[in-house]
């Protein structure tokens, strides 16, 4: 198993946790079956009125896809299958809600899943970026969330500069994307502390407030998630080139803001 559930029985508040610290939580198809397959078992659960989503380990909350992963594509040009897709709780239905705590690095991928909790709470080691376009690759699911939490400006500099510009946390709470900033280690005891509050109020006012918050945003989403396919189909290079240049660019360190 690479996901980790506890549920407080006595608070209501369950954490969520990626537990690959040593793919620094990166998300392989089958920790995708896993989060969708707890998201909707927690739709049933109620003992659980709140979530709390984290990262293990420290280093990351998640990298995104796991580039190890493999993942068959039809041979038809009008199908897409991206794992990432349906692994976030609003996606399966879950409409208790979910604080994300961040510690470390947050990219790609990761933005399918802080896209989708109702706010997000980081520690002052967190970054987050967006590398897609320094591999040849489109950002077009994660520029679509991220569209929703951040300033245009914010989040096409996010995009175009790739892997090299990563937003810390500070900054990350000046653009809306993060509600508070803890000290090192602090993330997920306040998102508990949030989750607890939340827990605490009838449950059936709460998941109302979720759902009608999304509601305000759920056009705009499907509607750029509706042109995501060809763009990615149109811009992504083939899968070979992408990996050269994932292997083969200088790491030089990237300037945080």
């Amino acid at each position: 198993m690479s996901l980790r559930l506890d549920v407080d029985k006595e608070t209501g508040v369950a954490v969520v946790t990626l537990d690959r610290p040593e793919r620094l939580n990166a998300v392989d198809v089958g920790t995708a079956a896993e989060l969708a397959a707890t998201w909707r078992a927690l739709r049933f659960d109620d003992a659980v009125r709140a979530v709390v989503l984290t990262g293990a380990g420290g280093r990351a909350f998640s990298t995104g896809l796991d580039r190890d992963a493999v993942v068959p594509q039809p041979s038809s040009p009008y199908s897409q299958d991206d794992p990432l897709i349906a692994i976030g709780p609003k996606t399966n239905d879950l409409w208790k809600p979910v604080i994300a705590a961040v510690a470390g690095m947050a990219c790609g991928g990761a933005f399918y899943l802080l896209g989708e909790a109702d706010f997000v709470i980081a520690d002052e080691t967190a970054t987050f970026f967006d590398p897609h376009t320094s591999y040849g690759m489109v950002s077009a699911y994660e520029s679509v969330l991220l569209a929703q939490r951040m300033p245009y400006g914010e989040v096409a500099r996010t995009v175009l500069m790739g892997n090299a510009e990563r937003m810390g946390a500070r900054r990350a709470y000046e653009v809306g994307l993060v509600s508070e900033v803890t000290a090192g280690g602090g993330a997920l005891a306040a998102a508990v502390r949030c989750a607890t509050v939340i827990a605490g109020y009838p449950t059936e006012g709460v998941q109302g407030s979720v759902r009608a918050l999304w509601a305000a945003k759920e056009a705009a989403r499907d509607r750029g998630f509706a042109q995501a396919p060809h763009l990615i189909a149109l811009g992504n290079l083939p899968g070979d080139q992408q990996s050269g240049l994932f292997h083969d660019r200088p790491r030089t360190p990237p300037r945080i803001r």
